[in-house]
């Protein structure tokens, strides 16, 4: 047996741990960019603590990383480009940490 075959599989191990965060990180960007979208349109959304919990989570854990890629791509109009770039980055700099992980 191989002693290198405990490693390999902890490696592939978290380079699907980190691919599964990249895939949730991006279902959270989505989710706060269509909050944003309903709000802005003028929809009422029911609050209640869970929604408004729920919304305050994701504005938290997206808004940060949307404002670095909003200090470089201003807005076209009422179009922000700048979480479409945002998710393009992470998910080719995600591939690129899972790959180098993974070896």
């Amino acid at each position: 047996m191989s002693t290198l075959t405990p490693l390999a599989d902890t490696r592939y191990e978290v380079g699907s741990f980190i691919s599964a965060l990249i895939t949730v990180y991006t279902l959270v960007i989505i989710a706060h960019i269509l909050v944003s979208i309903v709000q802005s349109a003028g929809m009422r959304i029911p609050y209640n603590t869970v929604t408004a919990a729920v919304i305050k989570f994701l504005h938290d854990a997206a808004e940060p990383f949307l404002a670095f890629f909003r200090r470089f791509i201003p807005p076209l109009g009422p179009f922000d480009l700048s979480p479409i770039v945002a998710i393009l980055v992470l998910r080719i700099v995600g591939g690129l940490v899972v790959r180098l992980v993974q070896g």
